[in-house]
Parts: C-alpha cells; structure tokens; sequence
C-alpha cells in the first residue's frame, strides 16, 4: 500500500475538464464533438446520451477547445490547467449550421506553424477551377510547379514527380508505372469530396515521413456522424458520396464513385482525334470504434483507366515572322492502354493510456497495367504561304522534308505491393516521442518490347549510337542491316524486400521569455533487389538524421522562425532501377539529398481587421549519387547509373488571408535554379528547371449579389528545359519551352451555403450547399507547350524542335449539390 500510495503521490496527472452539453431547451446532446489540436496532435472525445463529455487537457499549456455538432454552431473555449486540475464547464449550444470543417481546417493551429505545413479547406480544394482538379491543384499554385494541366503530377524544389511521398490516413499511396502522358491519367487517387484535413510540406520534413527527396501530401478523410450526401456533375465528369454513421456512433463510413471524361479538353488540342476515355473509381473508408481506446478503419480504392486515342491529323506553325514553318501529319493507326489499381489497406489504432498510442497498419496494392498502340505519322516540313492576299494564305507552300514515323510498343506491367507497419506514439512529460517499424514486400513483373522506324525521303534512318555502315541515301545504295531508329525489349521479374524504421523527438520549452519547440529524428532503411535467372543485387542500407528547430519569440508581432534539415535518402523504386534501355540494374544506390531550410511565418491583422499570413523559406539541397533521367510528357526514363551529382537552391514565400471577407485567396512567389553535372562534365539545367513562378487563387463576390460568387486561378512558371531528340547528347541540347501562362475562371450562384436555415417545405431546406456555374479553362487562350516533337531534315541534317501544345480555351458547366 505504501508503494502504490507513493507512485501516485509522484505520478503526474494531467487535468480533466468535464460537463454537460445541453441545447436551447434544456435538453443533452448526443454526438457533440469535443477537441483541440495541440502540438502532440489532435485530441478528442464524444459526448454520450446524456451530454456529458470528459477530455484531458496538456499541463500548463494554452488549448483551444472546440464543441462541434452538425445542429449547432461551432463554440470554442480557451483553456489552460495546472497539474491535476479538474475543472466542470457547462454550456448551452446554440442552434444553427455552419460549414465546420472549414473553420476547423481554416484555422492555423500551432502545431502546423510550428512545422512549416501548409494547410487548407477542403471546400476551398472543391471550388478550385482546374482542368484535371483535385488537391494537386493546389499544391501547384502554393508550392509545386507543373507546365501541365491535364496531369496531376507535380515537381517540388527542382526534384521530379517520383520524389513526394503521398499519405491518405497513414498509408502510402502508390500510382500507375507506364502512364506517358497526363492525358492518359484520369483521376489522382485522393478524393477531394472525401477529404477532411490537408497537410503539405515542401521539404525539411520530419523523420516520422517516408524516404523521398522532395516533399510529403498527407491526408486524412472525413469520419461522418450522420447521413450526408454530395453530388458534383459537369461537362468533364461527375462524382457522388454517400456518408453515414450507426446511431450509437460506433460505426461510420464514406464511400464515393467519380468518373473523368477528358474529351473535352483533349480535343481543343492541335491534333484531331477520335479519343475514347473512361476514367472510373470506386473509394470507401469504414471505421469501427467499439469504444474509446481502440478503433478500426479499412480504407479501399478500386480504378480502372481506359485511354483510346486515334489520332488522324495535325498542323503545327512555328518560326519566326520572317521564316514561318508548317508541321503537317497524317496519322494512322491508334493506341489503347489500361490502367486498373486495386488497394485495401486496414488501420488498428489503440490507445493503450492517456500518454500512449500504438497503430498497426497493413496494405496492398496491385496494378494490371496495358500500353499497346501502332501509329503510323507521315509528315511533312515546309514553308508556309504568309501572302495576306493569296488563296492559300496559310497553307504549305512547299515541302522542304517529308518522310515518316512508325512506333510500336506492347508493353505488359504488373506489380504487387504488400506493406507492414507498427507505429508508436508517447507523451512523456513535455517531451513527444515517436516510432515505427515497417515492410515492405514489391513484386514486379514487366515486359517492356516498344520500337521506332523513322524513313525520311524514301529511306530508314539507323540510330547513331551503334557500329554501322555509312548511310548517304540517296546519292549511294545503302547496303547495310534494317535497323529501328529506337528500340527497347527487356522482360523483367523482379522482387524488392525492404525494412525502414523511424524513432523521433520533440519538445517545447522556452528560452526566457521566448517559446522553442525541437524536433530531432532518424530513419534506416535496408533493401535488397533480386531477379529471376540473375544475380541478386547486394544488400544497402541508409540512415537519415533530421531535425526542426522552431523559435516563437515574445514580440507584439506573432511571429516565428524556424530552421530544419536533414540528410534525405531515397531508395530506388522499380522505375529508378530500369535503365532508358529497360535492363535493371539491382545495385542503384540511393539518391541523396542534403537538405537546410530557414522559415519566417508571420501572422497579422490589417487596420480593417482581416487576418493574413505571409511565410517565407529559403532553401539548399546537395544532391548525390543522382540518378539523372528525361522527361517525355509526364513519363521518367531513368539512366540508372547514379553517375552525377547536383544541387537545387531558391526562395518560396506565400500569402493567404481574407482579401474579400468572408473568403480566403492564396498569393505565391518562387524563385528556384537547380543543375547537376553528369560525370564531371560541366553543370547543366536539370529537367525541372523552372526559374520562376507566380501563382494566384483568388476569391471574391458580388457585393450587390452576394450569392454570385468568382473563383479565379492564376498561374506562371518560366519555361522548362525542351529536351533533346533520342540518342542526343543532353549538354548539346539545352533551349527552353516558352513560359507557361494559365488562368481558369469560375462562376457560380450559391443558392445555398448552410449558412442560412429555409423553413420546413421549401425546396432548398432539404441542402446543406446548392450551387450551379460556368468554368473557363485557360480563360485568355494561351498557347502552352509541354515537350518537342524532334522532326529530321535529311538534307540540311537538322533537327527541328515543334512544340506540342497543351489545351485551348474550354468552357464547363458544374453542378454541386449536399444534403
């Protein structure tokens, strides 16, 4: 009895604060959300049938909680309790809805400061104009940069789009291997009608995330209370999703479908087609809490992307005023690729006591993956008539090179992903502690067979790159093998057996008057390759230290500093492993990164009242071991051989805040330069070399018509590298594509946001938000290129780089419906 007197007398307690919840009437609410977000992450509790909840509170720590119900407005409470307080706090909740989870997710927390996460309403993603749409949308006005918008991928700080971890509810999201262009790619696999919470680092993260160079998307979904329903509709597609939840709230679930048609985008292009897609999902996240330690969530997707593309004719005018030039092409032939994903992944989280969590995370992911196509391109290169007076003003006057292009490819990818994980979490005094153990299990089974006969002026050109005799046609016969100008035949079976780990620190103290808050962390990763009939690859292994150091000095202004870096390891993918010439290389080392990031984060009010905050962070990477590749369109063909080194550096500053009240708008800036320098040849841009970029979201509302709202997307990036032609050298072939220009406009008229309550019977009561608009895709008609064609003129032996163009001005009606 003295001992267990003793251990309690010394045992730290945390306080408790209690009550009842009771509505207008007098009357307990059931199913009252009670939280706070804290810098240990978000707490919360349920209050039962009788009102009453009951939450712990950090010791000597201001909190602020929030009383969250789908009937009643949102209430808070500023908090802060000494060691072993207990405190009784009742209130009265006051009729009325509003849209939570934006003041929820709006609201800057510390801990996302303190971390340098950016963070954003889900309802502001949803109302975002985008051509693909989606969260990647926003991360590329914010911090990414993309020259394409029909693809979801983005590069971040000059890495490529293999380099961002993506995280939905802990698990990490894979995507399809053979997808060459964003046309083929159809629907991300995030959900933005499902999401609820939205974090985004863009580098300097913490050792808790996963080995990738670049940046880290986390995402958690919605954990409905009662039966919902939204539905959007438009010209590119449509998506429904259905929650619900058990009456004693230990069951809930979410489930959404959405189909993609980008015909309509794909067709404003410069090549006429007969395009046939059908992108289509199927996403569902069930939670079952039997009580309030332990809970069990099974997250599961189901995709299947089907690209039919016959392209039929094309014409490209480029050069100058003085020179004009034609690309003609005729097409036959046509293309069709599949892309079908199964996931599932089930989630345990336990919370053994007040101070420790413990999860459990297993997963899988498979793809059945399809690119067959023969096309047939005949060409021709010529001048064009620019007399305004001529009936063939216009047109190809005279052909200085034809000839034509026959590729072929029948390339077969399946792969089998199977993930283990076990995660910790500990709140030992002041001090946070983290840790996880995870495997890894990747089965790749691929067979890549695609080649490329060029014939210019009656006769097939041979590669450069290999022993042949001279070929001068047509002045001499040519008497030497028929060879493909391209051609890549391998057949792999590959396994890749993988063990990382974390462990991490952190902890808030102060320095005089000033708050501190450190976070120091290390991950291991170990892996091994192996193939059928080959030698396996040796075993590698890679520890990465990181740390975060964050100071909030006490000023009148609210503002912080922070500091982070690392060492940041990325062990090869399989993608990374196969070579342009599709033989992998077992031994790839990892590609490693030496990351310093420096941040200011200040928030403020203007005399009016409105709240902004501006973030500014500049950064350096020393890159080794790097992997180069090139960019065709959005695929990555890696040279395998890790035989350069690199370096990235730049400055990102944002701005959000209430521009129009009521309305948040998001201003960035970057600049960025980033080079490597393959086998100690000389530094040269690398293919995300993107200088500079502007990036705008902007909302706002008619003043005399308040429901008619405006949604204004803004982007410009500098030009990307251009590329070479197959075999090229890469240090010959250093020109730009022009600067990408886009805006995408939307207009809609609310005729509910559920700010407003209709009487019983009126046709909009049944709706939570109501609204129906017109969206502008590339609203002044720019002409943006995403790659060069390389087309041969046998006679002068030049290589003339036409641009392909991305879409034109596209008009979209859109529907969006709640209950």
């Amino acid at each position: 009895m003295l001992f267990m007197l003793s251990a309690v007398a010394f045992a730290q307690q945390k306080p408790i604060l209690y009550g009842i919840l009771l509505d207008e009437n007098r009357q307990p609410i059931e199913g009252v959300n009670v939280y706070y977000a804290d810098i240990e992450g978000t707490v919360r509790t349920v209050s039962d049938v009788n009102g009453v909840y009951k939450i712990s509170i950090p010791i000597d720590r201001e909190v602020v909680v929030w009383f969250e119900h789908t009937s009643f407005k949102l209430s808070s409470l500023d908090v802060e309790m000494a060691e072993n307080d207990t405190a009784e706090m009742n209130f009265i909740l006051l009729t009325g809805h509003t849209e939570l989870d934006n003041v929820v997710i709006d609201k800057n927390t510390e801990e996302d400061r303190i971390e340098g996460i950016i963070k954003v309403s889900p309802a502001t993603i949803r109302k975002l104009p985008s051509a693909s749409g989606g969260v990647e949308e926003f991360i590329k006005i914010v911090s990414g940069n993309s020259n394409n918008e029909l693809s979801t991928q983005y590069a971040v700080r000059g890495g490529n789009y293999d380099e961002n971890l993506v995280y939905v509810e802990d698990i990490e999201i894979y995507r399809p291997f053979l997808i060459r262009s964003g046309q083929q790619e159809g629907l991300s696999f995030t959900n933005s009608s499902m999401v609820k919470d939205l974090s985004f680092s863009a580098g300097g993260f913490q050792a808790k995330y996963g080995d990738k160079l670049s940046s880290v998307l986390d995402i958690s979904y919605r954990r409905p209370e009662e039966f919902g329903a939204q539905l959007e509709a438009s010209f590119l597609g449509g998506s429904l999703t259905l929650e619900s939840a058990s009456k004693n709230k230990k069951w809930s679930g979410i489930i959404g479908g959405r189909y993609r048609d980008n015909s309509l985008l794909v067709n404003s292009q410069q090549t006429e087609t007969n395009y046939k897609p059908t992108f289509a999902d199927v996403q569902t996240m069930v939670n079952f809490k039997p009580n309030e330690k332990w809970e069990i969530s099974f997250l599961g997707n189901i995709s299947e992307n089907k690209y039919h593309y016959q392209p039929l004719y094309r014409q490209t005018n480029f050069g100058t005023i003085d020179e004009p030039i034609a690309l003609q092409i005729f097409y036959d032939g046509q293309e069709k690729d599949e892309y079908k994903t199964y996931f599932g992944a089930i989630k345990s989280t336990y919370k053994v006591s007040d101070d420790f969590t413990l999860k459990v995370i297993g997963s899988l992911y498979h793809t059945q993956e399809q690119e067959h196509f023969d096309i047939l391109a005949q060409y021709a290169l010529g001048e064009v008539d620019t007399n305004i007076g001529s009936e063939t003003f216009g047109d190809v006057r005279f052909a200085r090179a034809v000839g034509s292009q026959l590729n072929h490819a029948r390339n077969n990818l399946d792969a089998l992903i199977a993930n283990l994980e076990v995660k910790g979490y500990h709140n030992i005094k002041k001090n946070k502690i983290e840790w996880g153990v995870k495997y890894t299990r990747e089965d790749i089974r691929d067979r890549l067979l695609e080649w490329e006969v060029i014939d210019s002026a009656g006769f097939s050109l041979n590669p450069p790159v290999i022993d042949l005799p001279v070929n001068d046609q047509p002045y001499n016969p040519y008497t030497g093998p028929l060879v493909p100008y391209n051609s890549v035949r391998a057949l792999n079976f590959t396994q890749i057996n993988r063990v990382s780990g974390y462990a991490q620190w952190s902890r808030r103290a102060k320095i005089g008057e000033s708050e501190v808050w450190m976070n120091a962390g290390v991950r291991a990763h170990q892996w091994q390759v192996t193939q059928r009939d080959a030698e396996d690859g040796k075993s590698q292994i890679v520890i990465s230290p990181r740390a975060q150091f964050t100071l909030k000095p006490n000023w009148e202004m609210d503002m912080l500093f922070r500091v982070s870096g690392g060492f940041y390891y990325q062990p090869p993918f399989y993608r990374e492993l196969r070579s342009s010439d599709g033989v992998v290389n077992p031994d790839v080392k990892a590609q490693r990164s030496i990351h310093f990031v420096v941040g200011n984060d200040y928030s403020f009010k203007t005399v009016k009242g409105k709240k902004f905050k501006l973030v500014s962070e500049a950064y350096y990477k020393k890159l080794d071991d790097v992997n180069t590749y090139t960019i065709e369109n959005v695929r990555i063909r890696y040279r395998a051989n890790n035989d350069a080194v690199a370096y990235a550096y730049g400055l990102d500053m944002r701005l959000n805040g209430e521009l129009v009240p009521g309305t948040e708008s998001w201003l960035s800036f970057g600049y960025m330069r980033t080079e490597e320098n393959i086998n100690d040849r000389g530094y040269i841009a690398r293919p995300t070399d993107q200088r500079l970029k502007f990036g705008i979201l902007f909302q706002d509302y008619v003043p005399t018509i308040p429901n008619l709202k405006m949604y204004l997307n803004l982007v410009y990036n500098t030009g990307l590298p251009g590329g070479s032609p197959s075999y090229a050298d890469s240090y010959v072939y250093q020109s730009r594509l022009n600067d990408y220009r886009r805006a995408d406009a939307g207009f809609a008229y609310v005729f509910t946001d559920g700010s407003e309550k209709f009487e019983e019977g009126h046709w909009l009561s049944v709706f939570k938000e109501l609204s129906l608009g017109l969206e502008i895709f590339n609203l002044f008609n720019n002409q943006n290129a995403i790659t060069n064609t390389w087309v041969r003129d046998v006679y002068t032996k030049s290589q003339y780089g036409i641009p392909n163009y991305l879409t034109s001005r596209v008009f979209s009606l859109k529907l969006t419906a709640r209950i």
